[in-house]
């Protein structure tokens, strides 16, 4: 197949509005595909190289970029051995070789297919917003359910894979996917509640309420003395926290899965903030250690427990957590329910998570049988744009533009502007980091390409005719930056809808 042909695709499934049509589209293109070229063109439709990062920015690429060609003539393998040529190059000399290499790619591509290979590369294409559509297109184009390709792509952690499999052996050899200690799984993620009333109301009386600490999210795997350590977006931060694999190690275990967070504590016992947890991750152990607290267990000695009722998951944690479980209450009253949510607060946490103990792990899935309730709205959002200061912010990058995540893969959706609670700290930060990720500029704001995630608190959501969503977002400021997040977990349009005054 060749490079246009994906091209054509993509930008048709731009196109056209709603999922079935969005679906259709990219069935046929998946179903046309040889065995050697579907792990290539799935991944590029969720919006990655399946080679993982390429290492190269927007710099390199645009020093790199020569006249395009005036012909298409790059097929799907052309892309796809180039792209692991690149990712093979190193040592001295590697950064001319990487220009070389880049060079001759978009030498070969036209004026479409160059900017096609830009926004893949960057991070830019859908940003991976599109593999829920994605992951139905590939049960169409190959006739399976949409339930056996979801799971598999959950216990595979890669829909291309999937595809894959899909094509060689259908249903079948999709059922081989099982949960493998050392694989990462997606994690399951918990919709918002209202308030632990409507949250207990809904879900109770047969839950379990925990403290949402200010932490990091952490898979943690472990198979005899071999420990691997993920990021909720499942990268190997191993390496950078010495202190979680001894202590995983040191777990009454042989083999185990842990779902939990990490967080730096102050002396006190209270949460230092969640950017100082980050720092941890990119480099190796320094003065700050973290602390672990594990609220789930999907694999125990040999058993796989993601099927499992909740309750039964706990019980497996229970014997293997220890000290490291997250406080929590089982089956509390109303009443019990709120006085562990007010401890979570004072304690310095975010707020608290209502679980059904009937629920079974659905990773990667955002379900209603786990709650999350905090004291204030907030959202997870991207920045698309800001303006430059005046007055006493002259000279730095101030008022954000904000844009909610298109659950049908398109651009995100602006929502609102803030300049709101951005400390002389963060305002230092932006006005640094922003320029790395700019697209274009005019005369009133800089535009940056979708990949900075930052939390939002509101007061909610009114209608609109302002913003292409229908919304807006009421008395918004700034909470955090989200570095753990990219903008594939930002909150969809329909999740900023939902908070709307009146409904």
């Amino acid at each position: 197949m060749r490079l246009h042909e994906v091209i054509e695709t993509s930008e048709a499934v731009g196109a056209v509005s709603g999922r079935r049509a969005k679906i259709d589209l990219l069935a046929q293109l998946i179903a046309s595909l040889d065995a050697a070229e579907v792990l290539p063109v799935v991944a590029w439709l969720t919006g990655r190289p399946r080679q993982g990062r390429i290492g190269v920015g927007w710099r390199t690429l645009s020093a790199a970029r020569p006249e395009p060609s005036a012909e298409p003539g790059l097929s799907v393998l052309d892309v796809d051995t180039a792209l692991t040529d690149l990712t093979s190059v190193s040592g001295a000399g590697s950064t001319a070789r990487r220009r070389d290499l880049l060079a001759g790619l978009f030498g070969a591509a036209t004026a479409p297919e160059q900017d096609f290979l830009v926004r893949l590369l960057t991070g830019e294409l859908r940003q991976g917003a599109l593999e829920g559509v994605a992951t139905d297109a590939v049960a169409a184009a190959f006739d399976v359910e949409q339930s056996a390709v979801r799971r598999a792509a959950m216990l595979s952690g890669d829909l291309a894979v999937t595809a894959a499999a899909a094509l060689s052996g259908g249903a079948e050899e999709l059922a081989r996917f099982t949960l493998t200690v050392g694989r990462p799984v997606r994690p399951m993620l918990a919709s918002p509640g209202e308030s632990m009333d409507a949250a207990y109301a809904a879900l109770g009386p047969d839950v379990v309420v925990e403290h949402k600490l200010d932490g990091a999210r952490i898979q943690v795997h472990r198979d005899g003395d071999e420990v691997l350590i993920v990021t909720r977006t499942l990268r190997d931060i191993t390496s950078a926290v010495p202190e979680l694999v001894e202590l995983v190690r040191a777990l009454p275990c042989r083999s185990v899965v842990l779902d939990g967070e990490t967080l730096a504590l102050e002396d006190s016992g209270r949460p230092r903030p969640f950017q100082e947890t980050m720092s941890r991750f990119g480099s190796a152990a320094g003065e700050l250690l973290l602390s672990p607290y594990f609220f789930d267990c999907i694999h125990l000695d040999g058993e796989d427990l993601l099927d499992a009722p909740l309750e039964k998951r706990r019980a497996a944690l229970d014997s293997v957590a220890g000290q490291h479980r997250i406080p929590a209450v089982v089956r509390p009253t109303a009443e019990q329910a709120r006085a562990h949510f007010d401890a979570a607060i004072a304690a310095g946490h975010e707020g608290a998570m209502v679980k059904s103990l009937a629920s079974t792990y659905a990773a990667g899935r955002r379900g209603k049988s786990w709650l999350k309730v905090k004291p204030e709205h907030t959202l997870d959002l991207v920045v698309i744009g800001v303006e430059r200061g005046s007055g006493r912010r002259a000279g730095w990058l101030s008022n954000l533009h904000l844009g909610a995540r298109d659950p049908d893969g398109g651009p995100p959706i602006m929502v609102g502007k803030t300049f709101k609670g951005l400390t002389d700290e963060l305002l230092r930060w932006q006005t640094e980091e922003f320029p790395k990720h700019e697209s274009h500029s005019d005369s009133h704001a800089m535009y940056l390409h979708p990949e900075i995630v930052v939390e939002i608190e509101l007061d909610g959501v009114q209608t609109s005719t302002r913003y292409p969503g229908g919304v807006a977002l009421r008395f918004a400021r700034v909470s955090r930056y989200r570095p753990d997040k990219d903008a594939a977990d930002a909150d969809t349009i329909d999740a900023v809808r939902a908070l709307r005054v009146g409904g």
